[in-house]
């Protein structure tokens, strides 16, 4: 279980289309690689997130409860390969792309549970909840089902908080100190997919 990549954004105005007339927004959901495995730079994680990082809405990424969003490297070829089959060309797809702050190897939705610690090296976190895709992640990858797809298919990624705040990079390896167990993110993704009908 280790780091792959820590990517960061800018809050940038976004071209947002759908229903009726497209309209532009502010957002970061544009995240890209500044630490990785071939150069891993160091990245300061503190109580609101990474340094280099903003969030333009923080009711949906950004506050103590939200400071860092992770995201499984092993999901990126289950999208890649649905892209491919509606016709939508991205190509590979860089880590970052999801809107996630760090790209993480050999953890997944089923695994991670609500309230277990994570040490990064001097760093302390804690999982908090899953993500809940909204109408910006169907707009970035121009498919209206983006959104729905990560919820069915528990492909989410989740928040965690910074209780240590420190020093990561890429290759960090991450240990876990279980919580109560009691619910996982894929528990809250089932739940999700209820509230919303998927």
């Amino acid at each position: 279980m280790r780091i792959i990549s820590i990517s960061v954004g800018k809050i940038e105005k976004i071209s947002i289309a759908g229903d009726g007339p497209s309209r532009t927004i502010k957002s970061a959901i544009n995240k890209f690689p500044v630490s990785e495995l071939s150069d891993p730079a160091p990245i300061f994680a503190g109580a609101l997130g990474l340094a280099q990082d903003e969030q333009a809405d923080l009711t949906v990424h950004g506050g103590a409860d939200k400071a860092v969003y992770v995201y499984p490297a092993e999901h990126y070829p289950f999208w890649e390969s649905l892209l491919v089959e509606h016709a939508i060309e991205l190509g590979p797809l860089a880590h970052g792309f999801f809107g996630e702050n760090l790209t993480v190897e050999g953890l997944s939705e089923q695994e991670v549970f609500v309230g277990d610690i994570w040490n990064i090296g001097e760093v302390e976190l804690m999982v908090e909840a899953l993500r809940e895709p909204c109408f910006k992640f169907n707009s970035k990858i121009g498919f209206d089902a983006a959104g729905p797809t990560m919820v069915r298919s528990a492909r989410s990624g989740w928040y965690l908080s910074v209780l240590q705040p420190g020093v990561l990079k890429a290759g960090d390896e991450i240990a876990v100190t279980p919580g109560d167990r009691e619910t996982s993110i894929a528990d809250q993704n089932a739940l999700l997919k209820i509230k919303r009908k998927l």
